[in-house]
This record gives structure tokens, C-alpha cells and sequence, in this order.
């Protein structure tokens, strides 16, 4: 059979007085699209340990001028999942820029 609590101190409530009425909140400010952004044709590059990172351009893998870091901040960059003589893949896709 089940027994009762002995110590039940049930929940003392505060009064409604105490607390500081509730203020409206801020309004949200308005939706601004951002305006969209043509991006090119995807290239590989290779980052090495020391964070070089290198184009295949001509059948052969040589220097790029930018970093990974550089190139996220400006394209998108994305992480491929094979690793190339220990070098980490990245698909990188540059904005085009608009002659207006």
C-alpha cells in the first residue's frame, strides 16, 4: 500500500505584487532581403598542413594565391569529404560580378 508524504510543504506562492509590471517589447525591425549573388563555375583546390593551398590548373597542382580563410569571407566553400595525399578537398564557387 502506498504511504503519504510526511513532509510535503506544498508550493508557496508569491504574490502577483511583487514583480515589476511587464513592459511591451521592442518591435522587431523590418525583413531586408539580402540581394542574391550569381556564383560561378566550381574549382578544386588542396590545402596542405601548413595551409597552402593549391589550384589544378594544366594538369598539375600549382600555388593558389589565396587561403582557404581568405576565399570563405568572399565564395562559398565548400569541405569535400576525400582527402588527397593527406590534403584537404575544397569546392570553391566565386561571385560573379556584374559590369553595370
Amino acid at each position: 500500500m502506498a504511504k503519504n508524504r510526511q513532509h510535503h510543504h506544498g508550493g508557496k506562492r508569491q504574490s502577483q505584487q511583487r514583480f515589476a509590471p511587464r513592459q511591451a517589447p521592442e518591435p522587431t525591425p523590418a525583413y531586408v532581403p539580402k540581394p542574391v549573388v550569381q556564383y560561378g563555375e566550381p574549382f578544386m583546390l588542396l590545402e596542405d598542413a601548413q595551409k597552402n593551398t593549391f589550384e589544378y590548373s594544366g594538369g598539375a597542382w600549382v600555388p593558389f594565391d589565396r587561403n582557404i580563410a581568405d576565399c570563405k569571407r568572399v565564395c562559398l566553400v565548400k569541405e569535400m569529404p576525400q582527402k588527397v595525399n593527406k590534403m584537404t578537398r575544397y569546392e570553391v564557387r566565386c561571385p560573379i560580378v556584374d559590369p553595370e
